[in-house]
């Protein structure tokens, strides 16, 4: 018998990733006579390491490993030598491909590895964020503020909808372009005007998609940095808005696209409404102009993705650098100097790692400023344009948006995952970010780039889908309209204008009872994390040296009694005869969640 499970602190201490210096004990069970264990390690895309494993007194056969190299994903097996020096058979035991235990491989080019992450250091966050319940807001769908309910400086060959309640359209071209850029009005002052909402659900920080100036409704398309669009407002509103916001203990971040422009900017100006001599696409003397790639000027150029609206700009560049984070008059230093609380990177995984550095390096000189990444993937993994990503290996990225639960929470919902499988892809999450990481990601059900939750599981399932973004370990985000009961596929339905006079009531106080349990519990806030399974039944474990917390999510149709025998926890703890007692027979509905507490 051959056995090993990182997950168990019997076989590996301690748990998941582990810092520069540091080292590892392994244990690995080979319950046979003539055996020889070596724990081979790879440097990612790099060396190979062995290390002879010796039994101990109990039999396993152990290694201390130090890693002392730089910080970086490294990849683990085992290599088994049976029988003597005459007649010998090896063979291999790895990943079984979903965590935790491993099983055995007979060559060594099949193998499925552990994976060990090597940070730098700890990526603390501010002491806000941990204890922070997120809204984040389209600002042109939210509220329009003003006393008669006019639009602000409505743009050129735009249109502005009939009704608040009607449904977002596109007019486009023959080729898909967008024709005529939809507005409903939303600005700064309609935020202003709804803190007493948010306040009473329950919210204490605002994530704010784009607000600088831009041509479009969702402004990630941006023609100047320093300027807020003035549909939205003026620089002075939104001075008050932060100033607002902090009188009340809330806090504000913003949304950095960094990585391509508008290209009716002042950057890139192909349109002239800068001037004919202004930008890039007008002007080869431009101090804009290295910033873009041009391949046949001004009209063929590197587009973010191909859309010709976003000329991608070069962050290697060191004059953007500068204009970004490097100078005292940057655009993160004005914004900075005027309050908010952080930046939430927009494809954070198409930003170099040494840019996302540098904007590290300037919040840093700031006090109680985090720094947000936007991907979609396991970041601890994610290889971008051929390079493995290094951006929560330490003093850059201390969150990422939480893409990765969001898929899980919906797969289960649906019935295409089983409980059992979304456990296991809990923990390989926990296993594989810096602890740091793992805690401080910004968990969301929707955002302004996927389906409406409501839409994707339905109401049945929808309460379901809530406990689960409050319960498992980050912080979390409500997307605006979520609460009130908004429902939208892709983009742009899943854009509607906040429904103020048909807030469903029903949806409303399931989020605000949660988002209250949230700020009340300690352990939501604090607490460590694991989960458990049954066939039918998902548990989530937060518990800190007081007190636990459980939740026990039924998917299924049918009410089950828990059978504490058939309930297979990921890991030991010493507060597990008081589960027991917890947990036997209780009877979940159909469709259910139940939250219970004990006391270590």
């Amino acid at each position: 018998m051959y056995y090993y499970n990182p997950w168990n602190l019997d076989y590996k201490q301690p748990f998941g990733a582990v810092k520069v210096g540091q080292a590892i004990l392994l244990k690995f069970d080979a319950n046979q006579t003539q055996v020889e264990v070596k724990c081979i390690i790879r440097r990612d895309f790099g060396k190979r390491y062995e290390f002879l494993m010796s039994r101990d007194e109990s039999g396993f056969f152990t290694v201390t490993i130090p890693f002392d190299e730089n910080a970086g994903l490294y990849f683990y097996y085992f290599e088994i030598l049976e029988g003597s020096d005459w007649e010998q058979n090896k063979r291999f035991y790895g990943s079984s491909g979903i965590g935790g235990e491993g099983l055995l491989y007979t060559n060594e080019n099949d193998i499925k590895p552990y994976q060990l992450t090597v940070f730098e250091k700890e990526d603390k966050a501010p002491a806000w964020y941990r204890d922070a319940v997120f809204y984040q807001i389209f600002p042109d769908r939210f509220h329009n503020g003003n006393e008669n309910g006019q639009v602000s400086h409505p743009k050129p060959n735009s249109f502005i909808y009939g009704t608040k309640s009607d449904t977002p359209f596109y007019v486009k071209e023959e080729n898909g372009d967008i024709a005529r850029w939809d507005f409903f009005g939303g600005n700064l002052r309609g935020i202003i005007n709804k803190i007493p909402y948010l306040k009473e659900l329950g919210i204490n920080a605002i994530y704010l998609n784009p607000i600088f100036s831009g041509t479009s409704n969702h402004r990630y398309d941006t023609n100047d940095y320093l300027k807020i669009d003035s549909m939205l407002g003026t620089q002075e509103d939104f001075q008050e808005l932060i100033n607002l916001l902090h009188q009340e203990q809330m806090h504000l971040v913003l949304d950095g696209v960094f990585s391509h422009v508008g290209k009716n900017s002042l950057y890139f100006n192909i349109s002239g409404d800068y001037g004919d001599d202004e930008g890039a696409a007008k002007n080869p003397d431009s101090p804009y102009f290295d910033w873009f790639k041009f391949e046949n000027y001004p009209f063929d150029y590197k587009s973010w993705w191909g859309i010709k609206d976003l000329p991608e700009i070069d962050k290697d560049n060191e004059s953007f650098r500068d204009f970004i984070y490097g100078r005292k008059n940057s655009v993160l230093s004005k914004w900075n100097d005027l309050g908010i609380d952080g930046w939430r990177l927009d494809v954070a995984d198409e930003l170099p790692d040494s840019f996302i550095k540098g904007i590290r390096e300037n919040l840093d000189r700031y006090s109680e400023k985090i720094l947000i990444g936007e991907i979609w993937e396991d970041a601890s993994n994610k290889i971008s344009y051929g390079t493995r990503r290094k951006y929560i290996l330490g003093g850059s990225l201390q969150a990422c948006m939480n893409y990765p639960f969001r898929d899980l929470i919906i797969n289960l919902l649906n019935g295409n995952r089983s409980c059992q499988d979304v456990a296991h892809q809990l923990m390989t999450l926990q296993e594989n970010y810096p602890k740091d990481i793992f805690y401080n990601n910004l968990n969301n059900l929707g955002t302004h780039d996927t389906e409406r939750i409501l839409t994707m599981v339905g109401k049945e399932n929808l309460p379901i889908a809530v406990s689960l973004l409050f319960v498992l370990p980050g912080i979390p985000c409500i997307y605006y309209g979520d609460e009130a009961g908004l429902s939208g596929g892709k983009d742009p339905e899943n854009r509607k204008y906040f429904p103020w006079d048909d807030i469903s009531p029903e949806i409303y106080d399931y989020y605000k009872s949660w988002t209250k349990k949230r700020l009340l519990e300690n352990s939501l806030k604090e607490g460590e994390f694991s989960s458990f399974y049954s066939d039918r039944l998902l548990g989530i474990l937060r518990y800190t040296d007081s007190e636990v917390f459980v939740e026990v999510i039924n998917p299924s149709e049918d009410e089950i009694k828990i059978d504490y025998s058939e309930i297979t926890f990921l890991q030991k703890f010493d507060f597990m005869p008081k589960l027991k007692d917890l947990l036997t027979e209780q009877v979940i509905s159909g469709k259910s969640n139940i939250d219970l507490k004990i006391e270590r």
